[in-house]
């Protein structure tokens, strides 16, 4: 297949292309950057609205990861605004030139992520639970609506909703592990919030299965089966590593050093299943959390 990946130079990105050519599959990147620019990279500008149309004709599928990072910063009312705006035109622009191709990509897995279903406590959601009302949920409603105009026009859409992807090379993850190895890691918060996450070479076959899978659209979780407390994450991230957890972070103290997005990351309680992965028969690598961590983390 043909396929096209923006945010090809993020986490997932990279790992998706690697894959997806390892597979047999020509894939093209979006980039943002004319410098260097190779045989299978494509110039586009969501938020100057730069995209050669004909670029993605003759291709089988786009996958859309772009977006400005959550994570990276304090939710200042700026950086909202470009979190939203970076999801929302990019988004907008893809979804807008394959409604107007003929010959192009009918395919696209447009990211999203389990943010849409806000904090759920210790209640399980699948797909077809609830959209929240605070701003992640609101960011994740917006971003999936921009891919209508794209399914009006035939394209088959699956709306990935990612949980936490876990990998050393970057994401959460790769900020737990100093402290954690040094012996000074521990519950955050009161440690009963749920985890729902799943593994980097996990969360790229997905993709790459989504793309393959005619029964997948619409909102699409992607997530490992086994959504997790912090404290038991805690538990077994120690355990892994060899090392002691027995210094919390207390919530205030997490609010106070990061303000609005501790709430919205680190001390939400979101617990999700992949219920349509699954019953369209995705087989994960890594099904649990402590045989994620000790393939990521290379442990015996």
């Amino acid at each position: 297949m043909r396929i096209a990946v923006t945010g090809a130079t993020g986490l997932v990105g990279t790992q998706c292309v690697e894959l997806f050519r390892q597979a047999g599959h020509e894939v093209f990147r979006l980039v943002r950057s004319s410098a260097n620019l190779g045989e299978y990279d494509v110039l586009w500008n969501p938020a100057k609205g730069v995209l050669d149309r004909a670029s993605l004709a003759g291709l089988d599928a786009v996958i859309h990861l772009a977006g400005e990072n959550i994570a990276r910063g304090r939710w200042s009312a700026s950086k909202k605004k470009r979190i939203l705006a970076s999801r929302l035109d990019g988004t907008r622009l893809l979804s807008q030139a394959l409604a107007a191709l003929d010959d192009g990509p009918k395919i696209l897995i447009s990211a999203s992520a389990i943010g849409y279903y806000g904090d759920t406590g210790a209640t399980a959601v699948d797909e077809f639970g609830p959209n929240a009302h605070d701003f992640l949920a609101r960011v994740c409603r917006l971003w999936e609506a921009e891919t209508e105009v794209a399914r009006r026009a035939g394209v088959r859409v699956v709306n990935a909703r990612i949980g936490v992807v876990l990998s050393c090379r970057g994401g959460a993850l790769a900020q737990m592990l100093p402290p954690f190895r040094l012996g000074v890691g521990g519950v955050l918060g009161a440690g009963t919030q749920y985890l729902s996450w799943i593994t980097l070479r996990d969360v790229a076959r997905a993709l790459l299965f989504a793309v393959e899978e005619p029964r997948l659209e619409g909102g699409v979780n992607f997530v490992a089966n086994g959504s997790i407390t912090n404290r038991d994450f805690t538990k077994i991230l120690g355990r892994v590593l060899g090392r002691p957890t027995v210094f919390p972070v207390p919530g205030l103290v997490a609010r106070i050093a990061l303000g609005e997005m501790a709430d919205a990351l680190l001390l939400v309680s979101t617990r999700v299943s992949p219920r349509k992965l699954e019953s369209c028969g995705f087989a994960f690598c890594d099904p649990t959390l402590e045989e994620a961590l000790r393939a990521e983390l290379g442990s015996k």
